[in-house]
């Protein structure tokens, strides 16, 4: 028998709150992080802003000094993010979960940017590769944040790595809800973590044309806008504690929402651009809300969209959004992009928007999409404009689509 799942803790790093109330508060509020980049020089990038963290200090969250000095910074975000949410959930390995009933899937969708950076320069500079680090390898790796987290809660159970670029800690979050949904693991630490707003990521992703070149940080990050231009880079870290429902309401264990469906398709259509018909993308959401449960009839649904802010991405999600719903219903649904406010954190996004979600039901609230202006007549569905509203959703989905085609959503029901 196919086993429910609950969310019992979550923790958040981003450019508008290094805590979830922080964090829930500022989206409410309709607060934009994004600023101009301080922490390196910009001079000669066409790309000036970012959504960086600020005021972070690991020994808040009981990072040791040497741990810092050793691991890439998407790990130390990691870390933090999910010493907040086992802190949140009160699960303790080998006390009131078995060590092997643990386990972890806080992914990244690049790995250690400073650390590869840093050691490329030093072989540059001594061809022989002698100023190499003998810890070049087991820190910019891409896993080395699940696997450090697993260590440090003593987490026994699977350990993986999901990269799938903007879809990472979305399948991350999936892959989780299936390993407890069939019974092998009773609680897994999953997210994402990500520190790409860095100069060779600013420098890569702008020569793509990805990104904005909007100058001004607080009407940058433009998604479902006529005026778009890209979507904004921004650092970050999120982590949600899956938990098997029986053994959450055993413990009494607070349980903020029930994870209830994973989807997840692949457009097979270009490297970089979405699916413009949306159907790909469409059937990735119709999988998790058939496993749902989800009734229109009886449902209220609110969505936070992939909504990045580039030209080819908001068209087609509304397209998919449509598909996936019917006409009737897609205008019905309640959707907004936070991604306006926290910018595209990457390999976190998709964890720190399911946070989202989940705070959206829990206090029946839905943030807003900000600097919605001057709508796109192509996107022309309910996308929460500018403010949060007063709304009772009893089912809520988020959506990650990312380069390679990888399409992932995942849903939750309110408690």
């Amino acid at each position: 028998m196919d086993k429910r799942v609950a969310v019992t803790g979550m923790g958040v790093l981003s450019c508008i709150g290094n805590d979830v109330a922080t964090f829930w508060q500022n989206l409410k509020a309709g607060v934009c992080g994004i600023d101009y980049i301080t922490e390196f020089p910009t001079d000669g990038f066409a790309v000036k802003i970012a959504g960086k963290i600020h005021d972070f200090h690991p020994e808040d969250y009981d990072i040791p000094a040497p741990f810092v000095r050793k691991q890439a910074k998407y790990t130390v975000y990691a870390m933090a993010a999910a010493v907040q949410a086992m802190r949140d959930s009160g699960l303790v390995s080998g006390e009131n979960i078995a060590p092997e009933e643990l386990g972890t899937i806080v992914s990244s969708g690049v790995g250690g940017f400073d650390v590869i950076v840093a050691n490329v320069k030093s072989l540059l500079e001594e061809p022989s590769g002698k100023w190499v680090s003998p810890l070049f390898i087991p820190t910019m790796i891409a896993d080395m944040a699940s696997g450090q987290i697993a260590i440090r809660f003593g987490a026994q159970g699977t350990c993986l790595n999901v990269q799938t670029a903007c879809a990472t800690s979305t399948h991350s979050l999936g892959e989780a809800y299936r390993t407890i949904r069939h019974g092998y693991a009773t609680a897994m630490i999953v997210g994402g973590a990500e520190e790409g707003a860095v100069p060779i990521g600013l420098a890569g992703f702008a020569n793509s044309r990805a990104l904005t070149l909007e100058p001004n940080p607080k009407h940058a990050s433009l998604p479902f806008n006529k005026d778009r231009g890209g979507f904004v880079m921004a650092d970050g870290a999120a982590v949600l504690i899956l938990e098997e429902w029986e053994h959450a309401v055993a413990r009494g264990a607070h349980i903020y929402a029930e994870m209830v469906g994973y989807g997840s398709t692949c457009d097979a259509h270009h490297a970089t651009a979405p699916r413009p018909d949306g159907s790909t993308q469409s059937r990735c959401m119709r999988i998790a809300l058939d496993q749902a449960g989800y009734d229109p009839k009886k449902d209220v649904l609110y969505i936070n969209a992939h909504g990045t802010g580039t030209h080819l991405n908001d068209v087609a999600e509304t397209a998919a959004i449509k598909l996936a719903l019917g006409e009737e219903d897609a205008r019905r649904a309640h959707i907004s992009s936070t991604k306006s406010m926290h910018a595209h954190m990457f390999g976190a996004t998709g964890a720190a928007e399911a946070i989202a979600v989940v705070k959206a039901l829990e206090e029946g609230i839905i943030p807003p999409t900000i600097n919605l202006d001057n709508p796109d007549p192509e996107c022309d569905l309910d996308y929460t404009p500018n403010k949060a509203q007063k709304v009772q959703a009893t089912i809520g989905i988020s959506n990650s689509f990312g380069f390679g085609g990888h399409n992932g959503c995942v849903a939750f029901r309110k408690v």
